[in-house]
């Protein structure tokens, strides 16, 4: 029977790979020789041949020092180590990828902003570990569970502004289930997919040729991150996998009942190992000879053939003042006119995009006589931006704007350029809000309906409020206990009491237990809008009601009196409340005293309002106290220095 065997496109030399490696032989061939810190890249036939070639390696770089080359790896490296070599004046040749610099970047920008950097990947891979030097103190998460776990653990963390990142070669489906979940359950996230292009190609063509075959082959270093994840995508497609270094690893027996096998690679291995693994994997399973392509046609086939209207992504080689020059992976020489790169004529390209950065643009015209190509830039990210705003209808995705104005029937949202009408009902505000109040206020949105001919963007911020207080209610049932304490806001009060939002769900606080001093009404004591220290006293889960306590119950306010005052004390006192036969007046919060109609002047008296007021301060002298009853004399007339004073009798 006759084999084949499907070689993946993609497999082999990525951009970051083949950029350092050119690097460190043009470093060694040019100054004799340099140095590499560990190996330049996951690939141990590789960093053999640069050895050769006059690339030496060590693992200590305090051995390196004035006037030594360093060539510094594709996977980044450790800042401290990069500022000692500067330190100790050796001389750096940056062989980093372009996409790892750009994540060093972004988690160090994240924390100058007081954001947390969060990175998804393999905790101890050298890009990672490299990243994370970067700034103080990143979150390190190698996926979801990892994930879960660090929100689970305090409830604090999902108030924490983040910024998360992904390694460059980290498993998509990892990363979005990862970055999915933190977007659910926090308040503050940026997300950056930093996952290679190349690496997510790779990925991809991996999967779907395992699919396809009998027998699939991963080529590429153990100690290679990507071509382990290779490694993992296939065999969720294809029950037999194997993994090797070389062609010498492969066995006629591997092969057994294959009519078609795959072959992928690393984006470390060579072009030269592939084609020994692929001439080697054909040998084995095709029975005619002359039937696989040559290595080198397949290489051919892999440059791009340029058609106007195309999207191509490719790598910035030089700018100058007036366009970008990007290698496309084409025969064409490409590039961007600055009017094709933005609309603000005052910007110059250097601050959109810098040498080796990865751009993604659309091809506006193909030469192919002269061999060049145009590209926009800008074109693409208006086209994308419709795109994004179309998917986000059908995927119900939550979305980010400020708002710009205030319009008849609602507001005018701007999100990523793009003008959002929400109408006011949909605004989350309640009937007759003032909605000018809102313009810029950034907001998280949905988006309801899109006709994109007549340009019109209609959105939602009620849904997402909705759906977060949702939420936030059912963890508030989730977790809620008797003696629970939260932080409240007051959002309406009545005669006997207020109720206070506790994140998502109103609880009831009794004008009683608002206070232990007395108060005829709650706006004695606080008013809509205030913050409250509550505690559950009681909750009902199938009427949804909470009975909420703001009265410190640890305190015993007749301890506090006891410990305060004796007989025969002076207390400034609070007449709370007036009685034919007397007035009770609060001596501490809590407990009561009563000033007999006999000890309020030193006269005779029809009533005590004749002489006193509800929430008038007098000074009264403590005459007797009930321990047993918890009662209390006072005497006005006391202190009024009257001869035939006499003590009132305690309260009965």
């Amino acid at each position: 029977m006759q084999g084949n065997v499907m070689l993946a496109r993609s497999a082999g030399f990525c951009y970051g790979v083949q950029r350092a490696v050119e690097l460190a032989r043009s470093t060694a061939g040019e100054s004799g020789g340099c140095w590499m810190l560990g190996d330049l890249i996951h690939n141990a036939h590789v960093v053999e041949e640069l050895e050769r070639c006059g690339v030496r390696k060590t693992a200590d770089p305090e051995v390196l020092g004035e006037g030594d080359i360093v060539v510094i790896r594709s996977h980044g490296e450790l800042k401290s180590v990069l500022d000692g070599l500067e330190a100790r004046g050796a001389v750096c040749v940056n062989a980093t990828c372009p996409n790892v610099c750009r994540i060093q970047k972004l988690v160090a920008q994240a924390e100058e902003e007081g954001r947390q950097p969060v990175i998804i990947g393999e905790p101890n891979h050298p890009e990672v570990v490299g990243v994370a030097s970067w700034c103080s103190h990143p979150l390190v998460f190698s996926g979801p569970e990892a994930v879960s776990a660090w929100l689970s653990a305090d409830e604090k963390n999902q108030n924490l502004p983040l910024t998360v990142v992904a390694q460059t070669t980290c498993i998509r489906e990892l990363f979005e289930t990862s970055w999915k979940i933190l977007k659910k359950q926090c308040t503050n996230v940026k997300i950056f997919d930093t996952i290679c292009n190349a690496t997510h190609k790779r990925q991809t063509e991996a999967a779907e040729i395992a699919g396809k075959v009998d027998v699939m082959v991963v080529v590429g270093d153990r100690k290679s991150a990507n071509t382990k994840h290779l490694t993992e995508i296939c065999k969720m497609s294809c029950s037999r996998v194997l993994q090797i270094e070389s062609a010498s690893e492969l066995s006629p027996e591997f092969f057994e009942g294959c009519s078609v096998a795959g072959l992928t690679a690393g984006a470390s291995t060579p072009a030269g190992i592939i084609k020994e693994v692929y001439a080697t994997m054909s040998e084995e399973i095709r029975a005619a000879e002359g039937k696989e392509e040559s290595f080198e046609e397949l290489l051919n086939q892999s440059f791009k053939t340029l058609n106007t209207g195309d999207r191509v992504t490719g790598i910035v080689t030089a700018i100058t003042p007036t366009e970008v020059q990007v290698d496309v992976g084409a025969k064409q020489a490409a590039y961007i006119k600055l009017s094709e790169l933005t609309d603000d004529p005052s910007v110059k390209p250097e601050d959109i995009v810098h040498v080796n950065d990865e751009i993604e643009t659309v091809v506006v015209r193909v030469n192919d006589v002269e061999g060049y190509a145009e590209l926009s830039k800008k074109r693409l990210d208006s086209v994308k931006v419709w795109e994004n705003i179309e998917q986000a209808v059908e995927d119900k995705t939550v979305l980010e704007g400020v708002v710009t104005e205030e319009n008849k029937g609602g507001i005018v949202v701007s999100v990523k350029g793009v003008r959002v009408f929400v109408p006011a009902s949909q605004s989350g505000q309640p009937r007759g809000a003032d909605l000018s109040s809102m313009v810029k206020q950034r907001v998280q949105l949905r988006i309801t309906e899109v006709n994109r001919p007549r340009r019109r963007v209609v959105g939602s911020i009620r849904s997402v409020t909705d759906e977060a207080r949702k939420a936030a209610q059912e963890q508030v049932w989730a977790s809620i206990k008797v003696g629970k304490r939260y932080t409240g806001t007051v959002k309406s009060m009545t005669s006997y009491g207020v109720f206070v939002d506790i994140g998502g769900v109103d609880g009831m606080v009794h004008i009683s237990e608002l206070s232990w001093s007395r108060i005829k009404t709650p706006s004695e004591v606080c008013k809509v809008g205030d913050t409250l220290e509550v505690y559950v006293i009681a909750f009902d889960p199938e009427k949804r009601k909470i009975s909420l306590g703001v009265k410190d119950r640890s305190i015993d306010p007749w301890d506090v009196f006891m410990n305060k005052y004796s007989v025969g004390d002076v207390a400034s006192v609070r007449i709370v409340k007036l009685m034919t036969f007397g007035a009770f007046a609060e001596v501490v919060p809590g407990v009561d005293g009563l000033i007999h109609i006999s000890q309020i002047a030193d006269r005779r008296i029809d009533k005590p309002e004749d002489v006193l007021s509800e929430g008038q301060i007098v000074d009264a002298k403590i005459t007797a106290i009930d321990e047993e009853k918890k009662k209390i004399s006072l005497s006005i007339r006391a202190l009024l220095g009257s001869a035939d004073e006499a003590e009132a009798p305690v309260e009965e």
